[in-house]
């Protein structure tokens, strides 16, 4: 049961910062060019989107989880 209690504060987390943020931005980092010892890298940021779809289908998954687990207990 404390698992069916951390997955649903887990997936309302999840919820409210896909309805924050819109999405997630993250930098990687790429090899251009290596000819023996000279190495160049670039920065590319790149983002991954979270609709408001995916926030409200973690929040209500959260919500139900929460209350399906204190009805049992």
């Amino acid at each position: 049961m404390k698992t069916n209690m951390l997955l649903a504060i887990i997936l309302i987390a999840v919820g409210v910062v896909a309805f924050a943020y819109q999405g997630i931005t993250y930098t990687t980092r790429e090899k251009v060019v290596d000819i023996g010892p000279i190495q160049m890298t670039a920065e590319k940021t790149k983002t991954l989107p979270l609709t408001p779809i995916v926030g409200s289908i973690a929040l209500v998954g959260g919500i139900v989880l929460l209350v399906m687990g204190n009805k049992k207990g």
